[in-house]
């Protein structure tokens, strides 16, 4: 019998607990039991919060805390997954008013509070009692009929204001039909937090192969952590509607055994997706990065190579010589056969490569698109030192107004260790044709063709040859 009234009164307590203040129903991370977060380029995260909340019978008011700060309100979905025909959301209001000091002091806007200040002459604190008149740009106050524009000494309030919350807080007006305890599943988007994918490029001495390592860098200014998260990145540009980065901690995991890949990667819709093989906690403020790609042996060409430009070929330039840079490629096939075969997402490729004393030394980076497999991917580093090209016009002919012939000299001189061979891309328009040339060319598309010089070492190649360009 005793235990019976025991009972009774605990659950007499509980509702009239509950009854008395409907902003006592709440629930936080600590109720989590899972959470999905796939992350996408373009500062957007999909989050799946599940938890276990046991609610009252009948209409309630919930409190659903510990969610994204920089939550999209439209995108909420709520559904118990065990007991779906018994839980419903009425309304919902997210609240995003969070708790500062200005925030505070609006409250307190025609009401008495404290101020706590020094008195130097009398070396003691004082209290005086004072009226917030207004708190719009710096605070008035009014003090023994006196009024002041703002006051030094700390502000002493006798509570709290109602209605403020210090965190992002989702608010349901829900209707409950069962006692039973609920698995809510929480689905929402929110911006500020995206993923990037960086690379590095180790080359060989003989620049002929190289290792390539993959790392993704996720930066979540979201606005919570994600505890013991399954995670899963897209990597394709998904379309948004259109509608503002602090500094954070910065952690590096590094893979147990880098002969495993963490990450799973599959075909999704016309996208890639990359699954995480393990659970991760990502903290609000933090930017952490996670090896995904660990290969070596991949076969690498260095290439030399000069672009023309299409407005040579329709003026006179004269006598005078220009200087144009040769440009350094390195360039490499995402095949198996190439031990390589992978989706690359975006991101910067970084090439090193080690000198004389086995230091290795930063060469160059370039940055690569979303790269599917079967693909070549180019990497422009930087320019030639010892390798140059210098060109000449040495004739010009104005056919008729609109064709153009010209006949041009190119000096490729190579002063480094090795014999090189360099591309030169010369961009044409119009009905064009070479007259004479002294070396072979490849057309390469409608109006591009390509020489391929080989020029060995200290020595100097000359290219001659004339073209019409324009409209006959």
């Amino acid at each position: 019998m005793k235990i019976r009234m025991m009972i009774h009164v605990i659950v007499v307590a509980f509702v009239l607990t509950h009854c008395s203040n409907a902003y006592s129903l709440k629930s936080t991370i600590e109720n989590q039991t899972s959470v999905q977060l796939t992350v996408y380029n373009n500062n957007l995260g999909l989050v799946k919060d599940t938890r276990k909340i046991q609610l009252p019978k009948g209409e309630e008011e919930l409190r659903f805390m510990d969610v994204a700060a920089f939550i999209n309100p439209v995108t909420v979905s709520v559904k118990s997954l065990n007991k779906p025909k018994d839980f419903f959301v009425l309304e919902q209001n997210y609240e995003y008013d969070l708790m500062n000091q200005n925030k505070i002091l609006d409250k307190y806007v025609g009401k008495n509070l404290k101020i706590l200040q020094w008195n130097e002459y009398q070396d003691r604190k004082e209290v005086v009692e004072a009226t917030l008149l207004s708190n719009n740009d710096g605070q008035v106050y009014r003090i023994n009929e006196e009024i002041y524009l703002g006051h030094p000494g700390t502000k002493i309030l006798p509570q709290l204001p109602e209605n403020l919350i210090d965190k992002p807080t989702l608010t349901w007006l829900f209707k409950n039909k069962t006692s039973s305890m609920h698995e809510l599943e929480v689905t929402y988007l929110t911006s500020n937090i995206s993923w990037k994918a960086d690379y590095v490029l180790i080359l060989d001495k003989a620049d002929i192969a190289s290792d390539l390592s993959g790392w993704v860098t996720i930066d979540n200014r979201s606005g919570t952590m994600y505890k013991e998260a399954q995670l899963k990145l897209i990597a394709g540009d998904v379309s948004r509607v259109s509608q503002a980065t602090p500094k954070g901690a910065y952690v590096m995991e590094a893979m147990a055994l880098r002969s495993d890949r963490q990450f799973e990667e599959k075909s999704f819709f016309d996208y890639h997706i990359y699954d995480l093989k393990r659970k991760t906690t990502i903290k609000d403020n933090q930017t952490k990065q996670i090896n995904f790609i660990e290969n070596s042996g991949i076969k690498i060409q260095k290439e030399y190579r000069v672009q023309g430009n299409q407005s040579y070929y329709s003026r006179s330039y004269g006598s005078g010589e220009m200087n144009q840079s040769v440009q350094v490629f390195v360039v490499f096939e995402n095949t198996e056969k190439n031990q390589l075969g992978l989706p690359l997402p975006k991101g910067i490729v970084r090439v090193y490569k080690k000198d004389d004393d086995e230091s290795l030394q930063f060469v160059g980076e370039d940055r690569i698109n979303h790269t599917p497999r079967e693909e070549t991917v180019e990497l422009k580093i930087g320019n030639a030192f010892d390798i140059t090209s210098n060109r000449k016009q040495i004739d010009y002919k104005k056919k008729t107004k609109t064709l153009h012939e010209s006949e041009w000299q190119v000096a490729l001189k190579n002063v480094s260790t090795k014999d090189v061979t360099i591309a030169l891309e010369e961009n044409l328009y119009g009905n064009w044709k070479v007259l004479k040339t002294s070396h072979p060319y490849e057309k390469i598309n409608a109006n591009q063709i390509q020489f391929d010089v080989a020029v060995p070492k200290g020595k100097e190649v000359i290219l001659n040859y004339r073209i019409q360009v324009g409209l006959e």
